[in-house]
């Protein structure tokens, strides 16, 4: 199969073009280096031609209220190529929980994306996963003042990248879902515990503090971050991925 990976130079797109293309697949990567841009439509056509499967792992440069036209915008243009060159599977990567969370920009941004994906002319399929395990460090810098971090003690599953990537490419190489599959790490950590782990593991002088209105995680209610019943438990764990 050919597939088309627009973002394919980031994080979890260069894993996803790396397993496809270990698996006998064509897969190639596109972003703004490869001189395709999303927002204003250049090279979009060229880049989906041929290709049975899109990829979007796009994403939002702000996490602001700037974001939901980004999402709107940039889907409204892949659709569009996707369709004019005969697309046969259209997938996404989301967030577990983006519909739960209404507090939050980026998280509507989200959820429009998936609106606009399943309201669209390519059947599709929607991979929902949990917070990179990656992205720790950047959540601990948001919410650092000195020697403090201040964390909410809302619960999260972190997941690896290289396990969100195997889920994306096992998604695209198969059949439209025309609907979610959600995937998560398999250990449930309160964020201010994961804060305490990881810099017990990584000791830099900071300490972490329980703050209910610290940072953009301050907003979840509950166990919105929580992989449902349904979800695939992913297997690397956070304490493993850390050392």
């Amino acid at each position: 199969m050919k597939f088309a990976v627009i973002g394919g130079t980031g994080l979890i797109g260069s894993q996803v073009v790396t397993k496809l293309n270990e698996a006998g697949h064509d897969a190639v990567p596109h972003s703004q280096s490869t001189g395709v841009d999303v927002i204003t439509g250049k090279g979009l056509e060229q880049a989906v031609e041929g290709a049975d499967t899109v990829i979007n792992l796009t994403n939002s440069p702000t996490f602001d209220e700037a974001s939901p036209a980004f999402f709107q915008t940039s889907m409204d243009n892949l659709l569009g190529a996707a369709q004019k060159s005969g697309v046969q599977h259209f997938v996404i990567l989301s967030i577990v929980g983006v519909d739960q969370v209404p507090e939050l920009d980026y998280y509507r941004a989200k959820a429009l994306q998936e609106d606009v994906l399943r309201a669209g002319p390519v059947p599709y399929s929607i991979v929902r996963a949990t917070q990179f395990m990656e992205f720790v460090d950047a959540v601990l810098s948001w919410t650092s003042d000195g020697d403090t971090v201040r964390l909410p003690s809302t619960p999260i599953q972190p997941i690896a990248a290289k396990d969100v990537a195997a889920a994306v490419a096992e998604v695209a190489a198969g059949a439209p879902l025309r609907g979610i599959r959600n995937v998560a790490g398999p250990d449930v950590y309160r964020l201010d515990e994961l804060g305490r782990i990881t810099l017990d593991a990584r000791p830099d002088g900071r300490t972490v503090m329980t703050d209910e209105s610290a940072g953009m995680f301050a907003a979840v209610r509950g166990a919105a971050l929580i992989a449902p019943k349904d979800a695939h438990i992913a297997p690397t764990r956070y304490t493993d991925w850390l050392s």
